[in-house]
Parts: C-alpha cells; sequence; structure tokens
C-alpha cells in the first residue's frame, strides 16, 4: 500500500538520538526517497538543538542590527532603530508562520519553489521556477551582504590598535575574499562538523549577546531616556510615517531569514517536526536579542555625531568605545561580533549551496548536470557550493568600484526573498489551501487569516522598501530594489523562454509503499 512520504511514523528504538553522536547516521527509516522525490544524497546529522541552532546563526539579529546603525539612524534615531526592528519583527511572525506551515507539510531542500509548484496547480511549474531563482538572487545578495560584515570588522579591530590607519576599499575586499573561501571550503571539507559548530554559533549568540548588553549597561554614561525612546529624528525628507515604514527595511535585514533552515529539510531526520520549531526559535529569539541588544546599545551612545562620523570601516566601534573606554574593551566586544558573524556565513553557505544544488537537480540551472552533484563521502552539494563562491566574490568585488551599487544589491536581499515567499504562500491561500498535504504544524482555519496577512504585507513593504530612501532624490541616493527585483525577473524569463519551458520538469511530491520505495510522483 503506497505510503505518502511526509506521513512520519513515531520514532522507534532503531532510531539514534543523533545529538550524542558524532558520525553519520542513516537509519532504515531515514535511507529512503526524500520529500523532493529524489534519493537522500545528503547525511542527516541535524537534530532539534543543531537545526534550531542554525536557524538562529544565520539571522544572528543583534549583530545584523548593531552593523547597520549609521544607516538605521536617519528613519527616526535611535526610536526608529528600535520601534521599526519590532514593526519588522511581527511583519515576519507572519510570514514566518506561513512558511513553518509549508516547511511541516512539504521538507524539501527546494524549500519556496517546491511550495510553489504544489500550490500553484497547472501554473505550478512556471511559478515554481520563477520563485526558486529569484528566492537564489536574494540569498546570493545576502551572502555578499554578511561576508562584508566580518571583513569590516576584522579591519576595524586592526584600527583600534592603529587609530592613524587609513582604510581603503581593497583592506575590505582582500579580507571579503579571505574570508569568502574560508567559508565555503569550512563548509565543502568539514560538513560533518557544522551541527557542533552551529549550536557554538547558538552560544555565542545568547552568551556573547548578553556579554555585550552587560558591558554597554555598565558603562560610566549614558544616552537620556528620552533620546533613546522618544527623541524622534528623521532626516530623510520623507513624513514620518513614511520614514517609519521604509525604515522597516533595516530590521527586516536583521530577522528575514525564516527560510534559511528549510533549504536543509533533507539533512533531518524529522524534518516536518523540526522545521517548524527552528523557524519559531529563529523569530522568537531574534527579536527579544535585537530588542534588548537595541536598547543596551542605544542607551550606550554619549556622542551620535562621532558615531555616523567614525573614519573606520565599522561604526559600531565607536558605540563599543565610547560604552568602554579602553581599546581592550572595544577590541573585546568586535571579537564576539566577529566570532558570531563568521559562523552566520557559514551557515549562510550551507543554506545558499543547497538552494542551487536543489534548482539544479530539477534541472533548472545552467550546467545542471554538473551543479547537481553532490558528495555523498563529504554531505554536501561542493560544484553548488563553490559556484555561490564565485559569484560572492564577483558581487564583493563591486564595492572596489561603488559601495553605492554593492549596498543597493545587499539591500535587495529583503525584497527578492520575500516576493519568493509571496509566490508561494499566495497560491497555498488561492488553491483553498487544498493542494499541499497536511504536515504536524498546520494552522486550520486561521491559516486563511495568516496567509492572508502575510502576502499583503509582502506587497505593501515590498512597496514601501522600494522607495528613495531620502528627498530630495538624487542619483547616488537613489534607491534600485525596483530595477534589481525587475532585472532579475527579467533574467529568470529569459531562462525560462530558454531553457525552463521545455527543460525544468519542475519537483515532484513522493509516495512511497511501505519498504520505502518509491511508486509514483505527482505535482
Amino acid at each position: 500500500m503506497p505510503v505518502d512520504v511526509y506521513n512520519e511514523k513515531k520514532d522507534t528504538d532503531a532510531d539514534v538520538d543523533i545529538e550524542k553522536r558524532s558520525d553519520t547516521i542513516v537509519t532504515a527509516r531515514e535511507a529512503r526517497v526524500n520529500a523532493s522525490g529524489h534519493v537522500d544524497q545528503l547525511h542527516r546529522q541535524y537534530g532539534l538543538l543543531s537545526i534550531c541552532a542554525t536557524a538562529l546563526t544565520i539571522d544572528n539579529a543583534w549583530v545584523a542590527l548593531g552593523g547597520s546603525i549609521t544607516v538605521a539612524v536617519a528613519n527616526g534615531g535611535a526610536p526608529g532603530i528600535i520601534y521599526e526592528f519590532l514593526a519588522s519583527c511581527v511583519y515576519y511572525g507572519f510570514v514566518a508562520t506561513s512558511i513553518a506551515e509549508l516547511a511541516s507539510s512539504i521538507p524539501s531542500a527546494g524549500g519556496v519553489y517546491h511550495w510553489a509548484s504544489v500550490a500553484g496547480g497547472k501554473y505550478g511549474r512556471a511559478l515554481g521556477f520563477f520563485t526558486g531563482l529569484i528566492n537564489f538572487y536574494g540569498w546570493i545578495f545576502d551572502l555578499a551582504a554578511i561576508v562584508t560584515i566580518p571583513a569590516n570588522v576584522v579591519v576595524q579591530m586592526y584600527v583600534v590598535f592603529h587609530p592613524d590607519f587609513e582604510v581603503k576599499p581593497w583592506h575590505i575586499f582582500l579580507a571579503f575574499a579571505l574570508i569568502n573561501w574560508f567559508c565555503c571550503l569550512t563548509v565543502i571539507f568539514f560538513n560533518r562538523f557544522m551541527p557542533a559548530l552551529q549550536k557554538l554559533g547558538l552560544f555565542m549568540i545568547v552568551a556573547g549577546g548578553l556579554v555585550t548588553i552587560i558591558v554597554l549597561a555598565a558603562a560610566k554614561s549614558h544616552a537620556s531616556a528620552s533620546f533613546v525612546f522618544s527623541d524622534w529624528e528623521n532626516v530623510t525628507g520623507w513624513s514620518n510615517g513614511v520614514a517609519f515604514l521604509t525604515g522597516m527595511l533595516n530590521g527586516a535585514f536583521a530577522i528575514g531569514t525564516p527560510d534559511s533552515v528549510t533549504h536543509i529539510a533533507e539533512e533531518l531526520p524529522h524534518p516536518r517536526r523540526d522545521l517548524p520549531r527552528a523557524i519559531a526559535a529563529q523569530i522568537s529569539l531574534g527579536a527579544l536579542t535585537g530588542f534588548v541588544y537595541a536598547i543596551a546599545l542605544m542607551f550606550a551612545i554619549t556622542d551620535l555625531d562621532a558615531v555616523l562620523n567614525s573614519n573606520g570601516s565599522f561604526p559600531l566601534a565607536a558605540v563599543y568605545a565610547q560604552a568602554t573606554g579602553n581599546k581592550g574593551g572595544t577590541f573585546g566586544l568586535l571579537l564576539i561580533v566577529f566570532i558570531s558573524i563568521m559562523i552566520c556565513c557559514i551557515g549562510t553557505y550551507i543554506t545558499l549551496g543547497r538552494i542551487w544544488w536543489a534548482l539544479a537537480r530539477d534541472n533548472a540551472t545552467p550546467f545542471s548536470s554538473f551543479f547537481s552533484i553532490a558528495s555523498e563521502r563529504l554531505s554536501c552539494p561542493v560544484p553548488a557550493t563553490v559556484f555561490c563562491a564565485v559569484l560572492s566574490t564577483a558581487f564583493g568585488a563591486i564595492q572596489l568600484g561603488s559601495k553605492t551599487a554593492f549596498a543597493d544589491l545587499s539591500g535587495s536581499f529583503i525584497i527578492l526573498t520575500t516576493t519568493s515567499y509571496g509566490l508561494a504562500i499566495l497560491p497555498h491561500l488561492l488553491s483553498g489551501r487544498a493542494n499541499v498535504p497536511q504536515g504536524p504544524f498546520w494552522m486550520g482555519r486561521w491559516g486563511y487569516f495568516v496567509n492572508a496577512v502575510s502576502v499583503a504585507l509582502i506587497v505593501f513593504t515590498n512597496v514601501m522598501f522600494c522607495f528613495p530612501y531620502a528627498l530630495p532624490a538624487s542619483v547616488p541616493a537613489m534607491n534600485y530594489n525596483s530595477v534589481i527585483l525587475v532585472g532579475c525577473v527579467v533574467l529568470t524569463a529569459f531562462w525560462w523562454i530558454v531553457h525552463g519551458r521545455r527543460n525544468y520538469p519542475g519537483p515532484r511530491i513522493a509516495h512511497l509503499d511501505a519498504a520505502g520505495r518509491k511508486v509514483e510522483d505527482e505535482i
């Protein structure tokens, strides 16, 4: 009798607690066709704790929030940073809940494009194709943005003890390239240690964040409560309402990675159960740590002009210097940021390599037979991961010529990924939520409300995130998010016409017999 691959049996004595084992574990129940209709090639080595840790390290909310302080402060000052982050957390709470439901139903490395294909009915094949590639574009731009953070931090750590050092773009790019390829090679050759490394990252987020907050709170002098909570400083030229809504982009960048671990679904023994928990952990703990850190950070600012006019590579160091009053303390707090964000970069590589590999596996990419190769010994899609490193290096080189152009690419991560989320959630809603099989996490009638709010917020915020950053609008200060989105859609449409409509079959739902053999596929 056929057995749906999504119907997860109860744990048996044959299953092994993988959190207590460092070697590769594949039980009889796991060694089978997975939810994407493919035979497992990657080791199912992530338990609940390690996948939650991975979700949180890839997000790294408080570090990302602190790293964007000089940009975010324009949209309302300190209160804007705090309240816009909270609003972004509410926004992503709805979106993440919708994604968690889909991940619980169809746990596939393809993630959003698999869900869009299934939910989209007769339009699912084309819809999934566009969804998957747009999602990839967003994540590759995010990788370049994330790797830039430790590159700037490590240069700033040198500047702390050499204040007369003049930071040049090539210094940042050199650090960027070294860190980028270090993370890539770490993911390829040390994949078996990734669950343990991500748990270390979780420790750094919690313990490192707590240490940082305590140090900031213990500073000899602090900003006033009115500066932190009520002195609204809007220098964008927009009305306060528009400035708030456009400023949510900074908060979204700090919390907006709800689909990250869904692409690692085929490396969990119990993805239908554990993925929603990991997504919930990412949103809830990310919001909590980001909120508390933002308050502590704002209170630690005693000279905002010094922060905004910092001549180093990472302005957050100026806040740390004001709080600690010494170079050693500043260096120590920067070291916490550096270690945390390095593990974040490694986690992002895990996600991104799986995205491109899953697309290639379904013949959605150029040279798909090559990029669909996964080393079962290393448990890693090596060609796909290296390809991501090459692209990231190329995008990182843009900052040698124009920091503005690089910032625009980095900022498009949010609008691209949320567009891909909407392309998966909307057909699920329009089909009466009937095309997707129910998983352990299923919202029932509440799903209509949550899905509808998610789509409405995605459309509304993406329009706001395309507004010019300030008025009067000028070419150097223009917001090119809309241009990048349209460019990515046009590029995807071209590839669909040239290749996809004839050669892309789309992902499949796998059905198994009692012995774990595939008996049929269906969209």
